[in-house]
């Protein structure tokens, strides 16, 4: 990865500035690591609204003069410019060229809402853009650490890094030291997370919830469930309020352990908070603990609880209701949320879509499923494989193979591009019809669309029984083969919680529990990422 060279701004403000960064180097693109959403008792501002007190006069009064112009008007000229090599500073200066006024908050109102949408590279243009009349725009820690969470999304967590180690101390605060902390939770950097927040520690940045909460999720990602009990309990021993969003990942972790009476006495807890009321966040999450240790009339209640608790226009917990109900096999439940969600919102999206052929094939109804896809095929916005992966994964595993590759065919006619998952659903195929030469070829061409991509493995249960069948068929060759272009290349060799479920030099006997326990771990760490989803920053 290239590390960018950060300038320090030359100005005579220098000691007080942040350190510019140019946007157009391209390096890893990350995601946003973000904190919890609702916490209104310290949000911070996305940009100060002052105009540089040391700037002179007469180019105060000159800007003042001009008319303001409207940020929608500003941001979408930005979004929507058909040219993507035209940069923000193009589009900014012509807007001053017309006569217009960009003040500090319409940029700051466009610069949320191209983050808003993940055009994370524009948002860091406009910050360069304004970095560069330093007279006119006063820098705010808040900048900074906006400026080093899209630093972090545009170029990578060590150009993320340079810039914090950049800055002059008067900008190193609780706001750009969580920023840099929210880097490195999203990134699972485990150690250099915990060394940051013991830094913080230090300083007296640990003094509000959501530098905790960040630690907490980070490690239910990484299935450190001890560990969100520890940060519980200092955040106790300090006197730091439990919010929402702590209860919510504290529910969750106990969750994951299956602990019905621990869950439920953190339940009794928050309930006794007058500073906490329950979102459907929290009942969404008892439902699912309910649903995995079979006691589903608890569940029921709950279910029915976030139900009531869903705002207007909110339509992740209807995913949640529909896929919960689906895990219960309560068909007739399913049937109706779906109705009431295509009631309310009139269009659906393609994760409103994958949720409900999830479901269905989950009760075992095709047929439906196969309506709901065909359905899906004429209103859809863009083609997303995954959801034509739950089918071909369905036909494969039931003895339908040609109907599988049938699907498969008709992704790729109609312009979808298979993923990683879409060649491992047809492996999976293979190896049940016991055809080891096609199934490698599968999964190495998933190999070769996940290539670069830490998050994607090949399920150990397709591993183990590609394995077995070798040991069956006396396939060594084919073996080794699996071993040196699949494995050894998605770096599954190296990870040992992955390989602790595969033996490659007998059969593994993976009763009920072993493989099932790798798998949990994936669906953890998507709870986890569900839970991460929910949160605002500090920083905005």
């Amino acid at each position: 990865m290239m590390l960018l060279q950060s300038t320090l701004s030359q100005s005579p403000l220098q000691n007080h500035r942040h350190v510019s960064l140019s946007s157009s180097t391209s390096s890893s693109t990350f995601r946003s690591f973000v904190y919890l959403q609702g916490v209104t008792n310290l949000k911070f501002p996305l940009i100060s609204c002052k105009i540089s007190e040391d700037g002179s006069q007469g180019a105060v009064v000159d800007y003042e003069k001009r008319s303001q112009m409207n940020w929608n008007r500003v941001y979408k000229r930005l979004s929507l410019s058909e040219d993507p090599n035209t940069g923000a500073a193009t589009v900014l200066n012509q807007c001053e060229k017309e006569g217009k006024n960009l003040t500090k908050w319409a940029l700051s109102r466009i610069v949320k809402e191209l983050r808003r949408f993940r055009k994370y590279k524009l948002a860091l243009e406009v910050y360069d853009w304004t970095n560069e009349r330093e007279e006119r725009f006063r820098t705010t820690t808040s900048d900074t650490a906006i400026q080093l969470d899209l630093i972090s999304k545009v170029h990578g967590v060590s150009s993320a890094e340079d810039y914090f180690q950049k800055l002059p101390t008067s900008l190193k605060d609780k706001r750009t030291y969580g920023s840099l902390l929210n880097v490195y939770g999203k990134a699972k950097l485990k150690d250099k997370a915990e060394s940051l927040l013991n830094e913080m520690r230090t300083k007296g940045f640990t003094v509000h919830s959501l530098h905790m909460n960040v630690m907490m999720t980070l490690y239910m990602s990484m299935r450190e469930y001890d560990k969100v009990d520890t940060i519980i309990s200092e955040m106790k021993s300090k006197s730091i309020p439990l919010d929402l969003y702590s209860y919510n990942i504290w529910l969750s972790s106990l969750g994951s352990r299956e602990s019905i009476e621990g869950v439920e006495r953190v339940f009794n807890e928050m309930q006794q908070d007058a500073l906490t009321n329950g979102n459907w966040t929290t009942f969404s999450t008892m439902a699912t603990t309910y649903i995995k240790l079979g006691q589903l009339e608890k569940a029921c209640e709950c279910l029915k609880e976030v139900e009531s608790r869903i705002s207007a226009r909110d339509r992740i917990p209807y995913h949640y209701l529909i896929s919960l109900y689906g895990t219960m096999g309560n068909k007739e439940e399913v049937q109706r949320v779906w109705s009431l969600y295509n009631s309310i919102f009139p269009t659906i999206t393609n994760l409103g879509y994958l949720t409900m052929i999830s479901s269905l094939t989950r009760l075992g109804d095709i047929e439906q499923a196969q309506k709901i896809y065909e359905e899906w095929l004429l209103v859809k916005t863009f083609y997303d494989p995954r959801i034509s992966n739950i089918l071909i994964g369905w036909y494969a595993r039931n003895g339908f193979f040609e109907k599988a590759e049938e699907l498969f065919s008709q992704m790729t006619e109609t312009g979808g591009k298979p993923n990683a998952a879409s060649w491992e659903v047809l492996a999976e195929g293979h190896v049940k019809e016991k055809r080891i030469s096609s199934a490698l070829s599968c999964l190495k061409e998933a190999v070769v669309l996940a290539e670069g991509s830490s998050n994607w493995k090949p399920k150990p249960t397709i591993i183990s029984a590609f394995l077995e069948l070798c040991e069956e068929e006396g396939d060594m060759v084919s073996k080794e083969r699996l071993v040196e272009e699949v494995l050894r290349i998605a770096n599954c060799l190296e990870d040992a919680g992955y390989m602790s479920h595969i033996s490659l030099t007998k059969v593994v006997e993976t009763g009920a529990g072993t493989i099932d326990d790798y798998e949990l771990k994936v669906e953890v760490e998507a709870e986890a990422e569900d839970i991460s989803t929910q949160l605002e920053g500090i920083i905005s």
